[in-house]
């Protein structure tokens, strides 16, 4: 159902007009569009939201003649003569010529031959380097070019160029164009979604006069006031959905399960260890929201091996105390079938009942399981997705605990529930998550964390190993295994691919078998196995069977083989920080030394950086801001995996401090008026429904 309520005639208006098709505005027609449509644009509206990617500054543009050494400028000028210059020792010099009005300049690139195609008389560039003065002739070495259409080869004044996300026949020239005819023919059509009142209050520009700022840019000024306009409105908008959402979860009924002081004895008599403080003091936040009468929401992070299982199998024993049944739902059936041995080894002396409810159940046992589900006669169910079909009832539902909570979407998350109350929601993630990130993507969420590491639990000796190293790494990879340990092999691919330089594990386990280790029993595991399959894999791996274990990250969660205590990562850059402490997280499971080698193959230099942090570090909410700052939100929690739309020009990293003015913003807003029913916030609303009511489950607001 729409949940965007209806807009008055004068915004219905507005929007018939933005929604003009691209071929219809004037100067654009039927091939420019075709053309844009590639790049998601399709009308007036995104032509006009079509945001730069980035600006080349012309402040200090100047004439040939004008140049002054040691600071950093730029020249307008056409290239006259295109040169390509050799030693004699393997080394080569690419130089060009360009004139303007004044004199002439010499470009220089050295050992760049590829330099040397890009380049043709008659070109009208924008050089942009600190020109040193050799005898008569200005030089520049390795400077940056801007390409520049015939139109552009004079100086306009302005002080600053917009350079816009393109696709194949699109011109910077041509799309700079385009733009600027929607911003003449549409710019004021827009409505202004915040009052006077907020435009003051947050100090914000109206909406019309920044549209035109963000794309012609009179100065640096206004283009930051016009960026920080809609970066704040992004934000702003995004924060209030997820407050809005938080609102609504408060509101909900839920059953309150209070565990009471036997209850607790009960349960701890069942651990045969002792709690760490870090997780003592996530069960008391666990156990506060669950006596509450409304549904706990809640995020438990932690590195690697610190213990959350625990904490969410003592709110899953609280729920059972109290008669209510109790979900977790892992991504994977490896994981799940993991978490189930984890549970029978500490609910032997417990009456518990528990089950798997995974893709690869039997027909028959499904059926048996789906009957006692929704008889009450299981207790404890641990699964996948498939827990999330329709034919899955529970009878009394009271908690529902999801593993790895990135690999899930926020519809998923609210997948499992009952009619007549919600149940109580736990959410785990072993990649810590950095706190712009968890208060986007998790800001419905209330966080706990688990920093401290159970006792005895060991760090990884990590070795970057260098191509010239590899064979004395295998050596010793062959010397643990002839003393019992098990160990893994990991790349990044299934199969080999004519598209990426990056192993496979196909290749690996073939290389291995026949080379390196072909003295021990080798096993393969992959995503694209059956499940039946890839579960005998781990069952011999487990067993011993299996001395090596060639794998892409599927191992990544949930595998626990206290015996395998090597790891072997081919194609490391080919993965994030991240996800490689995921990985090496699986050899510190057991009481033997663990050691983890990274063979740097094809990493660049940035690569290698990254690559050289990790082996320095074991901390993973050290290395989880680390690899935010590197690759940015996108690649460790995406968007799209939330049902979030990407956001179209804000950056989590980058705009730390304005979106935790926004989130303070939108939550003081939804404070004053929760349902956003005053008329001063009509347009918020609609926008904030229109753009994120679907993906988080926006119930009816006001």
């Amino acid at each position: 159902m729409d949940q965007t309520p209806p807009a008055p005639a004068a915004s219905l208006a507005a929007r018939e007009v933005l929604a003009t098709p691209a071929e219809k505005i004037t100067g654009v027609g039927r091939r420019w569009a075709v053309l844009l449509a590639r790049l998601g644009i399709h009308t007036a509206a995104d032509l006009l939201f079509h945001f730069p990617r980035d600006y080349e500054d012309l402040s200090d543009e100047r004439l040939i003649a004008e140049l002054a050494e040691e600071r950093l400028q730029r020249v307008r000028g056409t290239v006259v003569e295109v040169g390509t210059a050799s030693s004699g020792f393997g080394k080569t010099r690419v130089s060009i010529l360009v004139r303007d009005a004044s004199g002439d300049l010499r470009a220089t690139w050295f050992n760049q031959p590829f330099m040397r195609k890009k380049f043709r008389a008659g070109q009208h560039l924008l050089l942009t380097a600190k020109p040193k003065q050799r005898g008569l002739m200005w030089e520049m070495m390795h400077p940056q070019i801007t390409w520049l259409a015939e139109e552009e080869a004079q100086s306009t004044g302005r002080q600053l160029l917009p350079i816009y996300p393109l696709t194949d026949g699109i011109s910077q020239y041509h799309m700079r164009r385009m733009v600027e005819l929607a911003v003449t023919q549409y710019a004021g059509v827009p409505e202004e979604v915040f009052c006077p009142r907020l435009l003051g209050q947050y100090k914000l520009v109206p909406l019309a006069e920044a549209i035109p700022s963000i794309h012609l840019p009179d100065d640096q000024a206004a283009l930051d006031r016009a960026r920080r306009r809609f970066i704040f409105q992004e934000l702003f908008v995004l924060q209030l959905a997820i407050a809005v959402r938080r609102g609504q979860q408060q509101a909900r009924n839920a059953p309150q399960l209070v565990a009471t002081a036997k209850i607790d004895a009960r349960i701890r008599r069942l651990l045969p260890f002792e709690l760490t403080a870090s997780q003592q003091e996530a069960i008391a936040e666990v156990s506060a929201d669950m006596a509450q009468d409304r549904p706990m929401n809640r995020l438990l992070q932690g590195d690697v091996g610190s213990g959350k299982t625990i904490v969410a199998l003592y709110a899953m024993l609280v729920a059972v105390a109290h008669g209510r049944q109790a979900a977790l739902m892992a991504p994977t059936e490896i994981l799940a079938r993991q978490h189930a041995d984890t549970l029978g080894s500490l609910l032997q002396a417990s009456r518990v009942r528990y089950g798997v409810l995974a893709g690869s159940t039997a027909k028959r046992e499904r059926e048996t399981m789906l009957a006692e589900l929704a008889a009450g006669k299981l207790d404890v169910v641990l699964g996948t997705q498939a827990m999330i079909q329709d034919r899955v009832r529970f009878k009394n539902l009271g908690l529902v605990v999801i593993d790895e909570q990135h690999k899930f979407g926020v519809r998923q998350r609210a997948a499992l529930r009952q009619e007549d109350h919600w149940p109580h929601y736990l959410v785990m993630t072993a990649t810590p998550i950095p706190r712009t990130v968890a208060m986007t993507l998790f800001g419905d969420l209330d966080v706990s964390t688990l920093r401290q590491l159970p006792s005895g639990r060991q760090s990884v000796n990590t070795y970057l190993v260098e191509a010239d190293a590899e064979q004395r790494w295998w050596a010793f990879v062959r010397d643990r295994l002839r003393e019992g340990r098990q160990a893994y092999v990991v790349a990044p691919l299934v199969d080999e691919s004519t598209t990426l330089t990056a192993p496979s594990v196909a290749a690996a386990y073939e290389q291995l078998t026949n080379g390196e280790l072909e003295a021990f029993r080798m096993g393969l595991l992959h995503g694209r196995m059956a499940a039946g399959e890839k579960q005998q894999v781990m069952d011999d791996f487990r067993a011993g069977e299996i001395q090596v274990l060639v794998s892409t990250s599927v191992i990544e969660v949930g595998v626990d083989v206290p015996n395998a205590s090597v790891m072997t990562v081919a194609g490391a850059e080919r993965f994030g920080i991240a996800a490689l402490h995921q990985l090496r997280g699986r050899i510190a499971r057991g009481t033997h030394a663990p050691f983890c080698g990274v063979l740097v193959g094809e990493a660049g230099e940035t690569g290698r950086e990254r690559l050289a942090a990790f082996v320095a570090s074991s901390d993973g909410f050290e290395l989880a801001e680390l690899d935010f700052q590197i690759r940015g939100p996108g690649d460790l929690f995406g968007t799209q995996q939330h049902g979030l739309p990407p956001l179209r020009i804000a950056n989590l990293q980058r705009d730390r401090q304005l979106l935790a003015e926004a989130r303070r913003a939108a939550q003081a807003l939804v404070d004053a008026d929760p349902g956003l029913s005053h008329p001063d916030h009509a347009k918020l609303r609609r926008q904030m429904l229109t753009r994120y009511g679907k993906a988080l489950e926006l119930g009816d607001v006001g």
